[in-house]
């Protein structure tokens, strides 16, 4: 599904939306190893999704848009007027430009999580994009080993780090951005596509493996009623159901390599 026949997408241009943060600025040193075009597009570069400034001409001549924003608030209002707003610039323009393929990078279980902000906003990204009549694919990708710092401080309560009694099947975003380049050298799915991990990790297993490999001392329990980012969850709320890839790094190696020679 994944092969690319070079001979015919020969030369397409490819624009990467937040083509500077932690996945875009991967995505975009893989894609420029091809023959394709790569435009680097994100507000230090002129273009802004969320005021439009920039975007008509990014798109100008694009085939492919692999679009990996995200809201730099996680706050109810602020991520919802930045999924909103900025698809609301995105796609009419991709539309009018003639895009061929809309990928987008949302989250595994974001159906699932509506109790949340972040996610609800995440779920009204992936209904614009459905209804925009592009051709799409929305990839689900499980959480990144990179935020396991961020689950640590938004978990700590009383002094020590409470996760929810949940399993979860991290992945290196070194991988995800690898899936996400050959997805935009592929056919659109017109449907999400889930990826995670090689390893499931009950949540307080994995978080125990990170504070012990960066020296924390810090105490890690489990509570049936602890929430994930707002939201309440199950056991596999946020493990693919089923996923059509498996990243191919092991979080064991990879925290062990020091964070300059990741």
């Amino acid at each position: 599904m994944y092969h690319t026949d070079n001979q015919k997408k020969k030369d397409m241009k490819i624009v990467v939306i937040g083509g500077t943060g932690l996945i875009g600025s991967q995505v975009v040193k893989q894609l420029q190893q091809t023959e394709h075009e790569v435009v680097v597009a994100s507000p230090n570069t002129g273009v802004n999704t969320l005021t439009g400034e920039g975007v008509k001409e990014a798109l100008q001549g694009a085939q492919v848009v692999v679009d990996v924003s995200n809201s730099p608030s996680f706050d109810d209002e602020p991520v919802m007027n930045f999924f909103k707003t900025s698809n609301q610039n995105l796609l009419p323009a991709e539309k009018a430009a003639g895009v061929q393929h809309h990928i987008a990078l949302s989250v595994v279980g974001t159906q699932k999580l509506q109790e949340s902000g972040y996610f609800r906003a995440k779920q009204v990204q992936e209904d614009m994009i459905q209804a925009s009549g592009i051709p799409y694919t929305i990839v689900h990708a499980t959480q990144f080993f990179e935020f396991a710092g961020g689950i640590v401080y938004m978990s700590m309560a009383d002094g020590k780090v409470v996760l929810p009694d949940a399993t979860i099947q991290p992945i290196a975003s070194k991988d995800v951005a690898s899936f996400m380049a050959r997805t935009a050298l592929a056919a659109p799915a017109n449907k999400i596509l889930e990826i995670g991990g090689p390893q499931k990790y009950y949540m307080a297993d994995w978080i125990k493996e990170y504070i012990q490999a960066t020296h924390k001392n810090l105490e890690v329990g489990a509570d049936a009623k602890a929430l994930y980012s707002g939201a309440a969850i199950s056991a596999d709320t946020i493990v693919p159901e089923a996923a059509v890839w498996l990243g191919e790094t092991h979080y064991s190696d990879w925290i062990a390599v020091p964070e300059n020679q990741r």
